[in-house]
């Protein structure tokens, strides 16, 4: 097994292994430490059913279950499929990961992390972007970093400010998904101890005890700062890549910039995580 640094401060590529089989405790130990590390792992060349997937991302954690079922396989619910070619109820093309964000936020555990697994893609189009929330926090003032830390934000399943309209949830799962959690905006890895800005676009309904003439632009700041580019990765895609990242510490977002004609369907597992502090 190789890794191989892509930026200076965000993704690896990892080859020379076959992860639809089994796989020793010193390759486990470094592809988990290659993780935290890196922040997306990017591992080449697999070709693996729905219960293959499951079994090589259980390699870094237990499963999350994702909120909205409409989405899972029949014959392995903790997979999630991703595609081009859902759509809404009103007739418009459904677009699975456009706009930035962090999966699952609106949960009092969101997901540490969540894997793809390219099944087939589009000729060309179609990259993940990937924001570094450490780097971005980091690279924060030292005003700012004072001004944020220790405010808290609402998530909710979608936010009433989000220019991303999200798939309704099924009663059953509106039952399980919490209507609104609260989830600090500097939070603090558990693993690597750095800390990160956490927003989340999609999610944020507002910030606890500011006005929303306050913490919408405050918000909106954040964003513009973390997204530059210099804090980014982009992931081409292959055929068979097998793509993992660390929600704890990056916002992402895919990009539609594709021929709608040609289908892009991946499998999705997300991981559990941890409350965030």
């Amino acid at each position: 097994m190789q890794i191989r640094q892509m930026t200076d401060h965000t993704g690896a590529e990892v080859t020379g292994i076959d992860l639809s089989r089994p796989v020793d405790a010193a390759t486990k130990a470094a592809l988990n430490r290659a993780f935290v590390e890196h922040h997306v792992l990017a591992i080449r060349d697999q070709r693996l059913e729905p219960r293959q997937v499951l079994g090589a991302v259980e390699l870094f954690g237990p499963v999350f279950h994702q909120h909205n079922t409409k989405f899972a396989l029949p014959d392995c619910p903790q997979i999630h499929y991703l595609s081009n070619q859902d759509k809404f109820p009103d007739g418009k093309r459904y677009i699975p990961g456009e706009g930035w964000h962090t999966d699952h936020s609106n949960d009092a555990r969101p997901p540490k992390a969540t894997a793809l697994h390219a099944v087939t893609l589009p000729s060309t189009g179609g990259d993940t972007q990937f924001a570094n929330m450490a780097a971005a926090y980091a690279a924060l003032s030292p005003a700012m970093r004072a001004r944020i830390d220790g405010l808290v934000a609402i998530h909710v399943y979608q936010s009433s400010h989000s220019a991303r309209k999200l798939m309704s949830l099924s009663d059953a799962a509106k039952e399980r998904v919490p209507n609104a959690v609260l989830h600090p905006i500097a939070r603090t890895h558990p693993e690597s101890g750095a800390k990160s800005i956490y927003i989340n676009p999609i999610r944020i309904e507002g910030i606890l005890g500011l006005d929303h003439k306050e913490a919408l632009p405050l918000l909106h700041e954040l964003l513009e700062h973390a997204t530059e580019e210099r804090f980014q990765y982009r992931h081409v895609w292959k055929p068979g890549d097998l793509v993992l990242w660390d929600n704890r510490c990056l916002l992402h977002k895919a990009n539609g910039d594709y021929d709608m004609n040609e289908t892009r369907y991946l499998y999705r597992v997300m991981l559990q995580g941890d409350v965030p502090r």
